[in-house]
């Protein structure tokens, strides 16, 4: 268990030695741009990463080759899987790696390592970057489980130290969001309502036919209430990764080109309060005339009886009619939806198709959305029905955002509903039903020797050594297990072989696999010694179409809300009885008298 890999990392000679006038600090930067969050920054860490690393320093250790793992142990929400994100921003932060002068100047000061030798900082930290540094890691957006590694980073032990902290806050928050947000797609969008244990015909079929029906979109609008201005925008770019198709989040759609959506709270409407206000507004028709549209309104509530209509929402919907003639979408529920806010509604869209403009929808914030959507797509149904030249009604979309969460969705789809687009903020930024993904960045070898973290709790004894995680495939095409095999064994892993597969603790279980396909789940992303970064930088677009292509071809049983089937993460037979020898090498012997 102790070989390496060709390209594994050696312990590296120390680097030259310089002035301690902080101005002489070598600038490093290689081929990214720096992480979006400009806080991102080797400070960026907790201070037992700096104490650990002048020990090892201290100790003529810092440059030993180590491997580091990143990995987490529970799947978040109760659920059967987590998508991994965040490499993005990990590899812009490992390719402009560098302390600055104001940087070790404030170390040099801190009470804690103030006693340290100046060395350290003149000639270690002020020289350090990420050149002896290898990263491997699975794909932007990958499904992973836990114990698969997600990251690997090799390289001098100091260094590789230094970086834990920030890749955990790289990647922890950024797959969480990006995981609820798939959970919440796959909610709205019923994909695996009847999904059975084992993937059976009746459960494809259901999945076929959900397929079929129009599937409601998602709008992510959470920038209010989330963590703060870098946890808005995380959440707008990783809910986007998961799957939501737009966000309300003006600057995230500046810088990450994602489709930006909203329509008018509550308080324009309030901000209205008789149709006098609306005497003024006008529109031209298809001959380029100006026409008053409060008149043409009122013509059509008094031809429907609809004279109780609240007068300032009906002036505010023109007012918002007017402004938007083409993307005209209104909250419908400021005062009452189906008695006023909805007749409104529809006699501003006729209004607006009266002069070549075509409505939206309407958007629903608050009561039985179940019932209140339903209604109103009987409605829209009705008036195409009753007025066969007025067929835009079918085609209306109705919005719902009433602190939806994800058992909302799944209970919307039990009881029938007729949303098209989801708008969810709070329970979504926020991970409502898990606050934190729980992901870990542990050391498995320092300078070739494996090394091993014991527990009396076994979710959280080490898996040690360099290893190689594999998806193995099975004839469906589903995905039937990940297996972990050590460095020394990976030419033996290969399709139509007969693997034994183990669990990395309990000794009867097992599996015999024949795969059909094999997916090694690592790559090279980062090498310092190369220039740094050695992919092209993942794009949100092809994030977020691999997502859904994983997604799509997930067992579905793995992928249902309740009872989810147990993917199974193994080991093989090899690594198995190294783990254990390990295990009883390091476990002291107690001795009794």
């Amino acid at each position: 268990m102790s070989g390496k890999e060709d390209d594994a990392p050696t312990a590296s000679s120390s680097k030259a030695s310089s002035s301690p006038n902080l101005q002489h600090c070598v600038s490093s930067s290689f081929n990214l741009p720096r992480p979006t969050n400009s806080l991102v920054t080797p400070l960026l860490t907790d201070l037992y990463q700096l104490t650990m690393a002048y020990a090892y320093w201290k100790t003529n250790r810092h440059n030993e080759s180590s491997v580091f793992e990143l990995f987490f142990r529970k799947n978040p929400f109760r659920g059967e899987y987590t998508i991994f994100c965040g490499l993005d921003e990990v590899l812009r932060h490992l390719s402009n790696f560098k302390f600055g002068a104001d940087d070790i100047a404030y170390l040099r000061q801190t009470p804690a390592l103030s006693h340290c030798d100046p060395q350290f900082f003149d000639d270690y930290l002020c020289h350090l970057d990420c050149e002896d540094v290898k990263v491997y890691a699975m794909r932007e957006g990958s499904i992973a489980f836990p114990r698969v590694p997600l990251v690997v980073v090799r390289g001098p032990l100091g260094v590789c130290q230094l970086l834990e902290t920030t890749l955990l806050t790289l990647v922890n928050y950024p797959s969480l969001i990006a995981t609820n947000a798939a959970r919440f797609v796959v909610a709205a969008t019923g994909q695996f309502l009847n999904a059975s244990s084992d993937g059976d015909l009746e459960s494809l079929e259901n999945q076929k036919m959900m397929e079929t029906k129009k599937k409601p979109r998602c709008i992510e609008f959470g920038l209010r209430r989330a963590q703060g201005p870098d946890g808005g925008f995380s959440a707008s770019k990783y809910s986007a990764v998961g799957g939501f198709d737009a966000t309300s989040n003006v600057q995230a759609g500046k810088i990450l080109g994602v489709p930006i959506a909203g329509t008018h709270a509550h308080a324009f409407v309030q901000a209205h309060s008789s149709l006098k206000e609306a005497e003024s507004f006008t529109l031209e028709d298809k001959n380029g005339q100006d026409v008053y549209v409060l008149q043409r309104a009122l013509q059509y509530r008094t031809q429907f009886g609809w004279e109780s209509t609240n007068d300032g929402e009906l002036a505010a919907f023109l007012a918002y009619a007017v402004s938007f003639p083409d993307t005209f979408l209104c909250l419908i529920d400021t005062y009452d939806t189906l008695r006023s806010g909805l007749r409104n509604f529809i006699l501003v869209s006729l209004v607006l198709h009266d002069l070549g403009h075509i409505a939206k929808g309407i958007r629903l914030d608050s009561g039985d959305l179940s019932y209140l959507s339903i209604e109103v797509h009987h409605t829209f149904l009705q008036m195409a029905k009753d007025y066969p030249d007025r067929q835009f009604f079918k085609d209306l979309d109705i919005v719902a955002s009433n602190d939806i969460n994800e058992d909302v969705l799944h209970s919307l789809n039990k009881q029938g509903h007729a949303v098209t687009v989801f708008g969810i903020g709070t329970n979504l930024v926020t991970c409502q039903a898990q606050p934190a993904l729980g992901c870990v960045y542990k050391l498995v070898e320092v300078d070739g020797r494996p090394r091993i973290k014991l527990s009396q709790d076994l979710e959280k004894v080490l898996i040690p050594g360099q290893k190689i995680p594999y998806r193995l495939y099975g004839e469906r095409g589903w995905p039937l297990l990940d297996l972990m095999v050590g460095i020394d064994e990976k030419d033996h892993i290969e399709p139509g072989r007969r693997i034994l597969c183990r669990h990395p603790f309990i000794e009867q279980k097992r599996v015999a696999v024949v795969a059909k396909k094999i997916v090694k789940l690592h790559t090279l992303v980062f090498d310092g010694s190369r220039g740094g970064v050695v992919i092209e930088e993942p794009l949100l677009k092809d994030t977020k179409k691999y997502v859904a292509e994983q997604i799509k071809c997930m067992r579905p049983d793995i992928m249902r809300e309740m009872n989810p089937g147990q993917y199974k993460v193994s080991v093989s037979d090899q690594l198995f009885h190294f783990l254990h020898k390990l295990w009883q090498t390091e476990t002291p012997v107690l001795e009794l008298r």
